[in-house]
């Protein structure tokens, strides 16, 4: 699934690719604005560790969950 964190005061927005579910990600971003961590923590397909401040997080963007197709289909 594609997260998109889009962090306060910075032109750009941090994109990664996770295998956590979709209610994983969500919950681990309510605990974080909700104040429950100083910290959202997500990690990546490949094992890397993403740590942004919850006070900077300004919104979340949750992709699909399905996988794209790579290649050309025969129709």
């Amino acid at each position: 699934m594609e997260i998109k964190i889009g962090i306060a005061e910075s032109n750009r927005e941090l994109v990664l690719q996770s295998k956590d579910s979709s209610e994983d990600v969500k919950k681990a971003v309510g605990d974080a604005l909700a104040g429950r961590t100083e910290l959202l923590e997500l990690t990546d397909e490949k094992g890397k560790r993403y740590l942004v401040p919850a006070a900077r997080v300004s919104y979340v963007e949750l992709g699909a969950n399905e996988s794209r197709s790579v290649g050309f289909n025969a129709s």
